[in-house]
């Protein structure tokens, strides 16, 4: 019988990222740790895709630590410019990207398509990498929805002011954290990379 692993590695920096891991793994007694920790730098994302990206980042910290890593990557897709951003969400306006200049270039690229031919999705791709060489654990999630005319709300972070979820009839930045969480492309991918985990070392 298998036993988890008593350290992860989660590769990113964000303490948002580790807590939910940490909160999803909770009784089996596993510590996630930050690569930063382990003095990691970020990998470089060069991927078409965002499993690309995700498994990218994971083997890199896996290799730099000897410990099993964690990963995601995500973004968001709209229908209208044929999946862009995608891959590029973090800097589509440019190397010096910050989320209002990315949310004013998309907001510019569809300023003539109308409501309802704005459809988007937010993806992500979770992935685990164990450094013994078994197979990676892949995971991915989507929340669908389309983009708003114009900011609502201040939560939040990246294009969540103008992604209208339509469960709910509010933008991803009116939502509470305990709400966006529930039902986010983040939240669905790394649920279904823990259901993984488990049955990997169950």
């Amino acid at each position: 019988m298998s036993k988890y692993p008593a350290k992860l590695v989660m590769a990113s920096s964000n303490p948002g990222k580790i807590r939910e891991i940490a909160r999803l793994l909770a009784g089996h007694g596993i510590q996630v740790l930050a690569q930063s920790e382990f003095g990691v730098v970020d990998a470089i994302e060069d991927g078409a895709t965002f499993v690309d990206n995700s498994l990218l980042k994971a083997q890199h910290a896996a290799a730099a630590t000897g410990l099993p890593a964690i990963a995601d990557d995500s973004g968001l897709a709209v229908d209208a410019l044929g999946g862009a951003p995608g891959v590029y969400s973090a800097r589509y306006s440019g190397a010096d990207a910050t989320d209002e200049s990315n949310i004013d270039k998309l907001l510019a690229e569809l300023v003539d398509v109308p409501t309802d031919a704005r459809n988007a999705a937010f993806h992500c791709a979770a992935t685990f990498v164990a450094p013994d060489g078994s197979p990676a654990l892949v995971a991915e999630g989507q929340w669908l929805g389309s983009i708003l005319h114009h900011r609502q709300g201040a939560g939040g972070f990246g294009y969540d002011p103008v992604f209208f979820d339509p469960a709910s009839g509010l933008s991803a930045a009116e939502l509470t954290p305990e709400q966006k969480n529930a039902r986010s492309h983040r939240g669905k991918a790394l649920q279904k990379l823990v259901r993984l985990i488990n049955e990997k070392y169950a």
